[in-house]
């Protein structure tokens, strides 16, 4: 079983994900998937981490000059053959190889569109009302209502952008995914509990 999670920020999408995970008995990978494709590239995990979820940031090094110190970032390894999109291949082959090694679910990082090929995947976005996520974003950060609806947006439009670059498809379009759900309807864990019950239903009748 393998299922890949997008979500909205603010949407307690992170926390499903890893309650869900733990329900299932799946391995667990968000940013954990960094820590892979650094140590099988050999690239500086740092620099993988500046680039998560984000389209463009490569070129925003690149455009400025490639210091002595940002040579560092790439593990010393750097040269003219690396990409944006060479980047986003050693990610991809990341999360291609955990699937392979067992039952998992994966957070954001096109995961549905890397492993599109693959069976037994269920793809999933979560959603919720833009209140319900300023107002999360409020308690968790002790910020602002304005700050709070601010980083909403700013995430968003950069998680959409890499999203929508790399698959040719649109961040949050149901089309693009097999189950859309809105976690204030349920909750968090009413929310897990759902999707929970929803596979392993679907796993008995197939």
């Amino acid at each position: 079983m393998i299922i890949t999670i997008g979500r909205q920020t603010g949407s307690g999408g992170h926390e499903i994900a890893k309650k869900l995970a733990e329900a299932l008995n799946l391995k667990f990978f968000d940013k954990e998937i960094l820590n892979i494709a650094a140590e099988d590239s050999g690239y500086d995990r740092r620099f993988f981490e500046k680039n998560d979820e984000k389209h463009g940031f490569f070129r925003n090094i690149v455009g400025t000059s490639v210091t002595t110190g940002a040579m560092g970032f790439f593990g010393g390894n750097f040269n003219n053959g690396f990409s944006q999109e060479k980047l986003f291949i050693l990610q991809s082959d990341a999360i291609k190889k955990a699937a392979q090694e067992g039952n998992c679910l994966f957070v954001g990082r096109c995961a549905d569109y890397v492993l599109r090929d693959c069976p037994d995947v269920i793809n999933i976005f979560i959603t919720a009302p833009l209140e319900d996520r300023v107002a999360r974003l409020m308690k968790r950060h002790n910020c602002s209502a304005e700050q709070a609806e601010k980083h909403i947006r700013e995430k968003q439009d950069t998680r959409a952008s890499f999203y929508n670059y790399y698959s040719g498809k649109k961040w949050g379009n149901a089309a693009s995914y097999d189950i859309c759900i809105n976690s204030s309807l349920l909750g968090i864990e009413g929310t897990v509990e759902y999707i929970k019950n929803l596979i392993l239903n679907t796993a008995r009748n197939s």
